[in-house]
């Protein structure tokens, strides 16, 4: 259990405070990879700061991994939090024990994975920021747990998916730019992701976070992570159950189907939209947030940032984080 609780607050509106730049020190060099059971999985994590300091728990997304939260850490543990950052199912070291495991990963499953690895560690409570899936499972988690999520930073939004109804056409400019969903659901989207999965990436990095530079040292940093013997199965499960084209885990069916209403978060939140995302420009418009997020303390858009916020722009995922939990 954790072993302290920072009381949130409780009185801010849905006005954007101000954001003072930080300059947050790398800590990738600094850590250890440890690694804790589940009942599923061996999941590898990162740590940062005091063992006794709440916990924060940072989760990424699709096609990235524990490196984009580097710059995050430093302010966070200077103001005594444990920083947690674990490598989602498929990514990284994290290893199922089974070795005949069905190799899934419906979106209940990613936040089942959050609840359990919190489990294992011994913690109740917690704060949590993530992006893509990692705001996923945190948003999912919010909806099943809230009394275990004291504050959620979600980059992009209310990113909770109806897997049981097929989804109609979008505008054709929106359906080119899930490109990439449409090719995992066919035999050829495997073999190009088997074959080519670095291409394909660093293709994503480029085009979801146009205006971003980063080095082909940035990219070594993560590139072990997608070599994972289960990167595959697991990207290519997960874009085809959210289509509803692949089964999912018979004990998340009962939780799809509730997902599927699109329930509301309740838990202290502020919401982080990136200026410069390749998905197109945030809406200035609050509304469709405040709709999802019914205690939302505030929405920004975070300009010089685009899908990867939490990498090019970590100052305003720990100000978040520490506005909530001051």
């Amino acid at each position: 259990m954790a072993t302290t609780r920072r009381e949130f607050i409780k009185t801010a509106g849905i006005a954007a405070a101000s954001i003072k730049t930080l300059k947050p020190k790398p800590v990738f060099a600094q850590a250890t990879i440890k690694t804790v059971q589940t009942d599923i999985l061996e999941i590898a994590y990162e740590e940062h700061g005091p063992s006794d300091g709440f916990p924060i728990i940072l989760v990424h997304g699709f096609p990235y991994d524990i490196r984009s939260f580097d710059g995050v850490p430093a302010p966070l543990i200077d103001a005594g939090y444990r920083v947690l950052v674990p490598y989602v199912r498929g990514y990284g070291q994290t290893r199922f024990l089974d070795a005949d495991a069905p190799r899934m990963a419906e979106q209940a499953a990613i936040a089942q994975d959050l609840v359990d690895f919190a489990d294992a560690l011994g913690i109740d409570q917690f704060a949590a920021s993530g992006f893509d899936w990692g705001n996923r499972a945190i948003c999912i988690t919010s909806i099943l747990h809230p009394q275990r999520v004291v504050a959620q930073v979600a980059c992009g939004g209310y990113s909770v998916q109806d897997t049981i109804n097929p989804g109609g056409p979008a505008p054709a400019r929106f359906e080119s730019l899930l490109w990439y969903q449409w090719y995992f659901n066919t035999e050829r989207g495997i073999r190009g992701l088997t074959e080519n999965r670095h291409d394909i990436v660093r293709h994503l990095w480029d085009t979801w976070s146009p205006g971003w530079t980063y080095s082909d040292e940035d990219y070594a940093r993560s590139a072990a992570s997608f070599d994972n013997p289960d990167f595959v199965d697991i990207v290519i499960h997960s874009y085809r159950h959210c289509h509803v084209n692949a089964p999912g885990e018979d004990r998340f069916l009962e939780v799809e189907q509730r997902l599927a209403e699109r329930p509301v978060i309740t838990v202290p939140a502020i919401v982080l939209r990136a200026d410069e995302s390749g998905f197109g420009p945030p809406s200035a418009d609050p509304t469709a947030d405040q709709a999802r997020f019914s205690n939302l303390r505030g929405r920004r858009i975070v300009a010089g940032a685009g899908h990867d916020l939490p990498a090019h722009r970590p100052d305003t995922v720990a100000d978040a984080l520490l506005e909530l939990l001051a």
